[in-house]
């Protein structure tokens, strides 16, 4: 009976270690490369007209009967998700594969992400619906049910069943304990036993129940303050980094571009993606998942396109601002860069600014850790409730914290290969059901997208 366990776990495994890989980074690139193309290029023509959405207040007819949240909150919670371990182990991993010209190519990425964010934010506000409550709500089951049609509604199902188990934050909160442990407890000579992890797991537990417990509001509302903070504190981090060693910088910036071009930083910087963000956290800004616009579809913004416009703005926040960030002092101290090794992608980037920084750098990233791993953590809970929603009302959807918690606990404790695998295998599945209805839908985008321009233009 083990035996046979164990070859099921293995072909899971090996199924989305297949899946997860180049066929989600084509899926999701391809796709995302196609709706840039058909919204005129979107991310790079429209951007300015971003800052200017996010910043344009609220409209008067918008109210809690659109929404919960404001565009603005919906924009920070969305970043809180996507801001976090990805944005550190994962930049390490593709440098160590290929060299500094992956991150060309993760700048290429972000940009091919923001027009395919552009759809997901414009479609949230296109097509709500109402849970079992009668409260407004927002997502790709909406999107399906309300764009597509109710004959769709099975893969409206089926997407909220992959997002159970998807948005589920066990790498977080595993790689967050292992973090702890290596870089405090273990230096002080103290054990690295179950029960200290189940102890640091339970202290996990406290800190993001208080902020879930209090539903999508009390997120929104923590995600405005920390992510602000806590990618500003990450740039002036960077930035004191960047200053010490003034004289080297210039050539980081040269190796990046120099490296694009080279045969090898193409091949990594493929492979590098498909490790980063189609792997471990779909192509770091979760573009084409569907996860984003469970958050955009909470605003009470009434206008699509201008949801649209600030959901934009996301990737170029964590695929190319806050990757950037990192790749610098990791460059720099030339830690691992272009081995080919994939691997301790965390422990690269304390050992970089460790060597930079010396005596304090590591203890800085960790603080930058703690900031990303909960706030991923924060946002997926809502993700998660989202579905638990849809699929047994709004009555039964605030249970789902408490499992969200107890499993938090568990992945502080045990091994993750077969329920990280399970995982990557569900997001696959929630960018399947995602890509294929924002496609479907992008001709009615187009055209509100040309009639939103034809009257703010004039």
């Amino acid at each position: 009976m083990e035996e046979f366990f164990n070859n099921i776990s293995q072909s899971i495994i090996k199924l989305s270690d297949f899946l997860c890989g180049y066929p989600e980074f084509f899926l999701l690139i391809g796709g995302g490369l196609f709706l840039f193309i058909y919204s005129g290029g979107v991310s790079i023509r429209r951007l300015p007209w971003s800052v200017r959405a996010l910043r344009q207040k609220q409209a008067k007819s918008a109210g809690k009967d659109t929404g919960q949240i404001s565009s603005f909150q919906a924009l920070m919670s969305a970043i809180a998700a996507t801001v976090g371990m990805g944005n550190i182990a994962g930049v390490a991993i593709a440098l160590s594969i290929g060299g500094p010209g992956v991150i060309f190519w993760m700048w290429v990425s972000a940009i091919v992400g923001m027009g395919t964010k552009f759809f997901e934010g414009t479609l949230a506000i296109m097509y709500k619906g109402r849970d079992s409550e009668g409260v407004v709500q927002g997502g790709p089951m909406y999107m399906i049910t309300q764009g597509l049609g109710k004959k769709w509604k099975p893969l409206a199902v089926a997407f909220s069943i992959f997002g159970l188990v998807g948005t589920l934050c066990f790498m977080q909160a595993n790689q967050l304990v292992e973090s702890i442990t290596t870089v405090f407890t273990s230096p002080m000579g103290i054990e690295n036993t179950v029960g200290l992890r189940f102890t640091l797991g339970v202290v996990i537990v406290l800190i993001v129940g208080t902020v879930i417990i209090g539903g999508i509001n009390r997120i929104a509302k923590t995600a405005a303050r920390v992510v602000p903070l806590m990618v500003t504190l990450y740039l002036i981090l960077v930035v004191v980094i960047m200053v010490l060693n003034y004289d080297q910088v210039p050539g980081v910036f040269k190796q990046i571009i120099d490296g694009a071009f080279h045969p090898s930083g193409i091949a990594g910087g493929v492979v590098g993606i498909a490790l980063t963000g189609a792997r471990r956290a779909a192509m770091v800004n979760e573009a084409g998942v569907g996860t984003a616009s469970m958050m955009h579809g909470a605003s009470m913004n009434t206008e699509p396109v201008r949801e649209g416009l600030v959901a934009m703005i996301a990737p170029l926040i964590d695929s190319g601002i806050v990757c950037t960030l990192t790749s610098i002092p990791i460059i720099l101290a030339g830690q691992n860069i272009g081995t080919g090794e994939v691997s301790g992608g965390l422990y690269i980037a304390l050992g970089a600014f460790g060597q930079l920084l010396p005596h304090v750098g590591q203890y800085l990233l960790m603080i930058i850790v703690f900031f990303f791993a909960f706030s991923t953590m924060f946002s997926y809970s809502y993700y998660g409730q989202k579905c638990t929603n849809y699929l047994f009302g709004a009555k039964n959807a605030k249970y789902y914290n408490y499992y969200y918690l107890a499993m938090i606990i568990v992945a502080a404790v045990i091994k993750l290969d077969l329920l990280v695998s399970c995982m990557d295998l569900a997001f696959f599945l929630m960018a399947v059901c995602t890509m294929f209805t924002l496609l479907a839908l992008s001709p009615r985008v187009k055209r509100e997208m040309k009639a939103y321009f034809a009257r703010h233009e004039q």
